[in-house]
């Protein structure tokens, strides 16, 4: 927990941010941003592609507070959008609604989401909302209410850490869901603090909604829990068309690939863009291991970031002293 906190910390932390900007490709970026512009982007996307795996594009980016920087990214989606239709990629978009102005004015960010649903519902492109922390929880929710009304392309994330995850899986059983286990520092009154709770509860969700549900996107790079799905969707009959397992860019390749190979719909959440920092020290909270894959990677095709991406957060707070000094 001190560990997750930790990196959780480092995420909200700005001048790392800003340092990060600065300085991510010489700390290993390129391990977990597949890029830094659309032309890179769509480049590894079709790499992946190639190997028979989807992908899911995420503009980095989130917590923006003001307009003018919201509408940048508003535009900055649409033009994924168009570069999805454009090079025929197997590909959709995921989102964050903080990115596009949530924080600033809810119907501001309504019309912002508006435009890119309608845009992707042009060109049969679905749009997934990701879920952040639980201020934005209730709200994101409201948004994704609103615009269902017209447009059938949309779908979210379950985390598995809340407690009433349970209740909003029920609820939102006819869209395509994606179930993750939970990013962000919770208080002990929402969500589960324990790391055996959180994966009971994980796997109970994933369960439900392949069962009972539209399309689920299984997120995770445990292969324990991968192997539990593998078994509880032979035993129940469930087609392969029904789900899908995702993982993150440049983590566990070689298991990406195996289930690609295996017959498995594959999935994988490509970040591209500079503001990459948060999101990476996020996914080390969620998931300290992860550390290690990304530096074994980077020393398998014998780079020279000695520190990898996760020990670039060191780094980071030694380049802000000296800043400071």
């Amino acid at each position: 927990m001190l560990l997750k906190n930790f990196f959780i910390g480092l995420s909200q932390n700005q001048l790392l941010n800003s340092l990060a900007k600065k300085y991510g490709t010489r700390l290993g970026a390129q391990s977990v941003v597949a890029g830094t512009n659309m032309e890179e982007m769509i480049q590894s996307v079709k790499e992946l592609n190639a190997q028979g795996i989807s992908a899911t594009i995420d503009n980095l980016g989130e917590f923006v507070s003001e307009k003018k920087e919201a509408t940048e990214a508003k535009e900055q989606i649409i033009d994924v959008i168009e570069a999805i239709h454009e090079n025929n990629v197997d590909a959709h978009i995921s989102l964050k609604p903080t990115q596009l102005g949530l924080d600033i004015d809810y119907n501001f960010c309504f019309d912002n989401l508006k435009e890119i649903v309608t845009k992707a519902d042009q060109y049969e492109i679905f749009i997934n909302f990701d879920m952040e922390d639980y201020d934005h929880l209730q709200p994101s929710f409201d948004l994704i209410d609103e615009l269902s009304k017209e447009h059938n392309n949309i779908g979210t994330v379950i985390q598995s850490y809340f407690f009433e995850s349970e209740a909003n899986i029920k609820k939102y059983k006819d869209y395509r869901l994606r179930i993750v286990k939970g990013a962000y520092k919770e208080s002990e009154n929402l969500a589960y603090q324990d790391k055996q709770d959180i994966d009971h509860n994980f796997i109970q969700l994933i369960e439900y909604h392949l069962l009972n549900g539209k399309f689920t996107s299984i997120a995770t790079h445990d292969h324990h829990i991968i192997n539990h799905v593998k078994q509880f969707v032979k035993d129940n009959n469930i087609a392969k068309d029904k789900f899908e397992f995702q993982m993150l860019y440049g983590f566990r390749k070689d298991l990406q690939l195996q289930l690609a190979n295996e017959g498995y719909n594959f999935c994988t959440y490509v970040p591209f863009g500079s503001d990459w920092y948060g999101y990476f020290m996020r996914r080390l909270a969620e998931r300290p291991q992860n550390i290690n894959l990304v530096v074994r990677q980077a020393f398998n095709k014998k780079t020279n970031t000695v520190i990898g991406v996760g020990i670039g957060a060191f780094l980071l707070g030694r380049l802000s002293k000296k800043i400071n000094r």
